[in-house]
């Protein structure tokens, strides 16, 4: 989608009517993931892609159908044992697709959110793709403004929720609601199409620890990386699949690295050649959360030295040490849902107590 926005953009500028066709749900081995898309425009004229080319005949004339209508249509391809020359997915699989008319009149908010992405500002796109809203209905949802409208205000305001939710993780998903965005119920399948890349997530110290940690992280949408400067446990076979390795002195590596306010940094090298540096660098840059593993005695002498390297009160204040929230971890992997606890209470504001001690909304508000 973000491929074919900037031609999209045109056509919606200039009020040409096109068909959107937009995969939002998969199964097995779909040869495209939800998110994918494919335009029909002016001189049927074709950008992008959903499949490959197995179905795109199909969602061809379906989206010429669509414009001609004006309705939204939902269609699932799969593949045929039965009859080979039929429409479908020669690899297997299946997908469902969405196919919906843009036109300004239809869709108030699609050439904002094409500027919002040309511009790299975050945004996620709700679409309604099945139940009792209005099919195709589309609500842009940034993090300080919303533009367009599900049909209900209970809906919208559920959505919005969760849209910015997904936001923070770069994250595109299938969510259902009741009519009013009851979220027990699942009358309507609402498509969250986010236009953010994922955070990142670095982590120093390739131990076990760390093998936990990055598993956890990439659960969360992060796209996790995993920095020691000993080649010899700085090995891709440690670690989950997707997780970059990278055998460098952590500090040189992250002073390389570019950060963000949705950055988290986990530090699990507990070893003060390491870890003085390398936090003298971190506290220093902007970054969502910095954690770093140890007692509270290596908190103590990592925090003294710390301060003899020249970090300020406020710097230090920055620090989650010992890293995660109390929750009588002992395994690696409990360590890792602790840390993973407290990024997810600082992210939202949360306070890190059971639910059930504490009263009031149990989604408060993002905090600023």
């Amino acid at each position: 989608m973000r491929d074919v926005l900037p031609v999209l953009g045109g056509w919606y500028a200039a009020g040409t009517p096109f068909g959107l066709a937009t995969v939002v749900e998969i199964s097995r081995s779909a040869p495209r993931g939800p998110g994918a898309a494919v335009a029909v425009g002016p001189g049927e004229e074709v950008v992008g892609s959903v499949s490959g080319g197995c179905v795109e005949g199909a969602v061809f004339e379906l989206a010429q159908e669509v414009v001609a209508s004006g309705a939204a249509r939902l269609a699932t391809f799969g593949y045929s044992d039965e009859d080979a020359f039929a429409v479908g997915l020669t690899c297997g699989g299946e997908i469902t697709v969405l196919v919906r008319a843009v036109t300004p009149e239809r869709d108030p908010a699609f050439g904002a959110v094409a500027d919002s992405v040309a511009a790299g500002e975050p945004v996620t796109v709700a679409t309604v793709t099945d139940g009792p809203a209005r099919r195709g209905a589309a609500l842009a949802v940034w993090p300080d403004r919303v533009l367009g409208t599900l049909g209900a205000s209970g809906l919208d305001a559920a959505v919005t929720a969760d849209a910015r939710g997904e936001l923070a993780l770069g994250a595109t998903v299938l969510r259902h609601y009741g009519p009013e965005g009851q979220r027990r119920e699942d009358a309507v399948a609402v498509f969250l199409q986010s236009f953010a890349p994922p955070p990142r997530m670095l982590v120093f110290g390739a131990i076990d620890h760390a093998a936990a940690v990055a598993r956890i992280g990439g659960f969360l949408g992060y796209r996790v990386t995993v920095c020691d400067a000993r080649p010899v446990f700085a090995t891709p076979r440690r670690f989950p699949e997707g997780v970059e390795v990278v055998a460098q002195w952590p500090h040189r590596y992250l002073r390389e690295t570019d950060t963000d306010d949705r950055t988290v940094i986990c530090v699990l090298t507990h070893d003060p050649k390491f870890d003085v540096p390398l936090l003298t660098e971190a506290l220093r840059r902007p970054a969502a959360y910095i954690g770093a593993m140890g007692s509270r005695r290596t908190h103590e002498e990592r925090a003294a030295r710390l301060a003899e390297a020249g970090l300020t009160g406020r710097e230090l204040a920055r620090l989650r040490s010992p890293v995660g929230l109390d929750l009588g971890a002992r395994t690696p992997e409990e360590v890792a849902v602790s840390v993973a606890a407290e990024i997810v209470a600082l992210r939202w504001g949360g306070s890190g107590a059971p639910l059930s001690l504490t009263e009031g909304a149990v989604h408060p508000p993002r905090p600023a």
